[in-house]
């Protein structure tokens, strides 16, 4: 924080009636393409994010600065005239915050003078995006005083990333990283925001993040793909019975009408909604009574779910998680939309470094890439900082 509040002196000429502000990244332990197919999502805040010290202006404007993109300098806009503009690149998402709390009737008389630095890892899947956003989002509400709770500044984040920003994201990102509770995950249906905190107390265990550092130039087109054959199934299914999403059916409701789907590859991607939503909420039930063995055991089956019937994880993911089950991870699989990105992984904090060796070298000599650990914690979610308070 003292290194991004002297980079703020340093732009915006002094420090004074300045504010800290801290919106965590996110990680989901299970439930993998499920929020758009009705079902359930497990996910934690992370205690790397996005920082922000901010100064409210007297006037309309906003002049926001990325430690992380210097090269773009000042971004300066009017909150009277904000329209999407490919140059401004990272600045669109906090414009894009501005512009939907406008859009659904909130007044901003302030503006905010702002310096951001993210530790997220950049193209790691934990979604820097919607951190920029809730960040944003608090900061805005603050200055200008705005009676609104938590959950709406979620939903209003996650349309500025939709309508303004124009990426088709779901709900649960912005969730995690708004609603997280520290050392708690969360358990939230995606189709009626009911969410449920769940402890998650490791005291012998560690969550490790391996970032395959492969970029996921195919996830845009399959992402969309796997929607429409989830949409084809559904549509096919409720020929047959009156649910609305593929999350309302148990596994064996669907295996009894799994022949009214007429493609093979559109009954696999189904099968994977299907089974990953009743693992998830079964994972959560294990974890309550403390049986992690049994928790990492449903992501072991949740990883090999989406490698054989929903086909999203690919060489460098599955290799890094077979290479953690070998070398004796509690559970791992890939996490996020696939084809890239990153896995989680439950590790014993005595076997941590010999992990990270092992699994790397495995890595590189099949891939060729070098992975990047990350050992994290659960942290709140997105909140303004309290002097000498951490993270």
């Amino acid at each position: 924080m003292q290194t991004i509040t002297e980079t703020f002196v340093d732009i915006f000429g002094d420090d004074q009636n300045i504010e800290s502000y801290f919106a965590p990244g996110r990680v989901n332990l299970i439930g993998e393409h499920t929020d758009y197919n009705g079902g359930h999502v497990f996910p934690v805040a992370l205690d790397t994010g996005t920082y922000a010290v901010a100064r409210k202006r007297m006037d309309k404007k906003l002049c926001l600065y990325s430690m992380n993109f210097e090269g773009k300098g000042i971004v300066e806009v009017n909150l009277d005239s904000l329209v999407y503009e490919n140059d401004h690149n990272w600045a669109n998402y906090p414009k894009g915050v501005a512009y939907s709390l406008q859009e659904q009737g909130y007044q901003l008389d302030y503006g905010l003078e702002v310096v951001y630095f993210g530790n997220i890892p950049n193209g790691a899947g934990l979604s820097s995006s919607a951190s920029i956003e809730l960040v944003t989002a608090v900061m805005l509400r603050d200055v200008n005083d705005l009676p609104i709770d938590m959950v709406e500044l979620v939903q209003i984040s996650q349309r500025a990333e939709n309508e303004f920003v124009g990426v088709n994201c779901g709900i649960m990102d912005q969730f995690a990283i708004g609603m997280g509770r520290r050392n708690h995950a969360i358990l939230l249906d995606c189709q009626t925001l009911d969410y449920h905190y769940t402890p998650l107390q490791l005291n012998e265990e560690v969550l490790v993040i391996a970032n395959t550092n492969k970029r996921r130039g195919l996830t845009d087109s399959a992402y969309n793909t796997r929607r429409e054959q989830c949409e084809r199934a559904l549509a096919q299914l409720q020929m047959h019975s009156p649910i609305q999403s593929l999350g309302d059916l148990t596994e064996v409701e669907f295996e009894q009408l799994s022949h009214a789907i007429e493609n093979e590859e559109d009954c696999k991607r189904a099968r994977h909604a299907v089974y990953e939503n009743r693992r998830t909420i079964l994972a959560v039930e294990k974890l309550k009574v403390g049986d992690i063995q049994a928790f990492g055991k449903l992501m072991n089956e949740s990883h090999i779910s989406l490698r054989d019937d929903y086909e999203v994880t690919g060489l460098e993911l599955d290799t890094l998680v077979e290479a953690s089950w070998e070398e004796g991870a509690i559970g791992s699989r890939m996490t996020g939309a696939g084809f890239g990105g990153c896995t989680i992984s439950i590790v014993k904090k005595m076997d941590v470094e010999r992990f990270k060796e092992q699994v790397g070298l495995k890595y590189k000599q099949v891939t060729g890439l070098e992975a990047d650990f990350y050992i994290v914690n659960i942290s709140d979610g997105a909140k303004k900082l309290e002097e000498g308070v951490t993270i």
